[in-house]
């Protein structure tokens, strides 16, 4: 806000302004710092991406897919996936799973790296009943972004569910490593430490 104070066409300011706004919930507001942005001549993927996740959060849903479609529109290799990844999480808070599966599928195929579709796949390949296209997913995940702690709770939870109780404990504890108060990392190996004591 300083900045702006002194110069207030400052592009990053104004941006990391509407990217505060949008992480507290406020994606109204953020919407009108990204439009700002739009006035002053920036047109690129970033923005038009979080153009479309402020739409579809503020319930602007008729705004939403078009804001995607101008993002991949110019979008490159570097960022594609991104947009592709962020229309799945879009396709998920609508409902439609089919969208979502596509859209990670196309993420990965675009960049081979992106741990973060790669979870999301193992979340709706286990919805599938896809037990084993689910774990391998987890484990592709975590191993690209040993920072997330999503998918070592994600195939906790699975190794969990299957009895298998040592793995359980050991992907909950490296979810924990990443993130000490993930409650429900601390919920799982809690119960499993109640199962290892009875033995």
């Amino acid at each position: 806000k300083k900045t702006l104070h002194w110069d207030a066409s400052n592009v990053e300011a104004i941006a990391c302004l509407a990217s505060h706004h949008f992480y507290t919930d406020q994606p109204e507001i953020a919407l009108r710092f990204y439009r700002r942005l739009l006035q002053m001549g920036v047109n690129n993927t970033e923005l038009w991406n979080n153009l479309g996740l402020c739409c579809f959060y503020a319930s602007q849903y008729d705004m939403t897919l078009s804001c995607f479609e101008r993002a991949l529109a110019l979008a490159g290799d570097e960022n594609m996936a991104d947009v592709w990844y962020n229309i799945g999480q879009v396709a998920i808070g609508i409902g439609d799973l089919g969208l979502a599966y596509q859209s990670f599928k196309i993420a990965v195929s675009v960049d081979s790296n992106h741990a973060e579709s790669f979870n999301n796949l193992g979340v709706l390949e286990l919805r599938k009943g896809n037990v084993e296209s689910a774990k391998s997913n987890f484990i592709t995940s975590a191993e690209m972004a040993e920072h997330t702690f999503e998918p070592f709770y994600n195939n906790a939870l699975l190794s969990f569910k299957m009895g298998d109780f040592q793995e359980s404990f050991e992907q909950a504890s490296k979810a924990l490593e990443t993130y000490p108060e993930h409650s429900d990392s601390q919920e799982l190996r809690k119960q499993l430490n109640q199962h290892f004591t009875l033995l």
